[in-house]
């Protein structure tokens, strides 16, 4: 016997939906692969889509360098660049493409020994103001970049700030600001579509796309708003039902005696909690998948357990399956109710046994 709590990554549905995104830009597609692809397995995604995709997107060299020890030989940008100047060697000896946003990396690029030269993408700032070069700086960016003899290539991006909007009209100034800046610098290949861009935005499309939620089943748009493509969830997390209890009216149930029964309450208790990367956030209500219906989650949400109300639901008992997100209970919706976004969720379920099912192409 085991604990029944466990995560299916469904690795033919995220080839599906990467083949949805190829459609929806008609460019290249980089796959976003970082945060061990949104908690779906890095290694095992690469290598699921290294067949269909143009490249790789990570956050990181480390992020690179575990794809590479994996085999996969797809071009690999490094979204936030390098962290420190010693890396610019290992990309360089890697074929990694870092994004350069600052002035130091140019000099950690123009130190790269003579001869060697490798390609870049360049990074605009237009309004997210994290990571980039500010308008005003951009051209002598660019012309430092020309300079250190370095490139054999280069790509123009920029990141949006408000694309999950589906608002039209969200994308009008940071398109303006690029577009502006663009003007200034010979013909250049642009990136700078995200999954909600991708979506929602297809004035924005350029040269290559980088999806990432959207290739995990996840459209990045309110919960209210309906999903906007054939998405299908990669992960499923699930398990069962472990003990069922009734309690009378004026019971409380769980730390704090959040829920009160208003009525005779069939207690179901689920194994699974925040250790499992459950959020506890999740409020009284969030719809929790037993059996053929949906409990509605009762009580603060435990560290290994969480209990929902099965009262509406008597063909639930001891062993019914139980979906915590997946096919029938969207994460983005789970994530509403616990005050975040599917992203942090996806990427927080961790402790629980991961099961991979092959892609069929494989």
């Amino acid at each position: 016997m085991t604990r029944p709590t466990c995560i299916h990554i469904h690795l033919d549905r995220l080839v599906h939906n990467f083949h949805i995104a190829r459609q929806l830009h008609g460019g290249r597609v980089l796959a976003v692969v970082k945060a061990n692809a949104y908690g779906h397995g890095d290694v095992a995604c690469a290598q699921a889509l290294a067949p269909f995709a143009d490249g790789f997107a990570v956050a990181s060299v480390q992020e690179a360098l575990r794809l590479r020890e994996a085999g996969i030989g797809n071009r690999i940008v490094l979204l936030e660049g390098i962290f420190d100047a010693a890396e610019m060697e290992v990309v360089a000896s890697q074929g990694l493409i870092p994004v350069i946003h600052d002035f130091w990396q140019i000099d950690a690029l123009q130190r790269l020994p003579e001869g060697a030269a490798i390609p870049a993408w360049l990074k605009l700032d237009t309004g997210m103001h994290r990571l980039g070069f500010m308008p005003e700086m951009a051209l002598r960016a660019y012309d430092a970049l020309e300079r250190c003899g370095k490139l054999s290539g280069l790509t123009l991006m920029t990141h949006f700030a408000n694309a999950d909007l589906a608002t039209t009209g969200a994308l009008d100034e940071p398109l303006r600001r690029f577009h502006q800046i663009q003007q200034g610098f010979p013909p250049l290949e642009t990136s700078l579509c995200n999954s909600g861009a991708l979506l929602g935005h297809p004035q924005a499309h350029g040269d290559w796309a980088r999806p990432g939620l959207m290739l995990y089943g996840v459209d990045p748009a309110e919960p209210s708003i309906p999903a906007r493509a054939a998405l299908q969830p990669v992960m499923r997390f699930v398990s069962e039902i472990s003990a069922v209890r009734t309690i009378a009216p004026g019971e409380a149930v769980g730390y704090g005696s959040r829920f009160r029964a208003t009525r005779p309450t069939r207690v179901g208790v689920v194994p699974c909690g925040y250790a499992d990367g459950y959020p506890r956030g999740a409020s009284d209500g969030t719809p929790v998948g037993v059996g053929d219906g949906i409990a509605p989650l009762i009580g603060c949400v435990s560290m290994d357990m969480i209990t929902v109300d099965l009262t509406d639901l008597p063909a639930a008992q001891l062993g019914t399956p139980v979906e915590l997100w997946g096919e029938r209970v969207a994460v983005s919706t789970v994530a509403s109710r616990a005050g975040t976004v599917a992203y942090e969720l996806l990427c927080q379920a961790r402790r629980a046994q991961i099961l991979i099912h092959p892609p069929l192409h494989s």
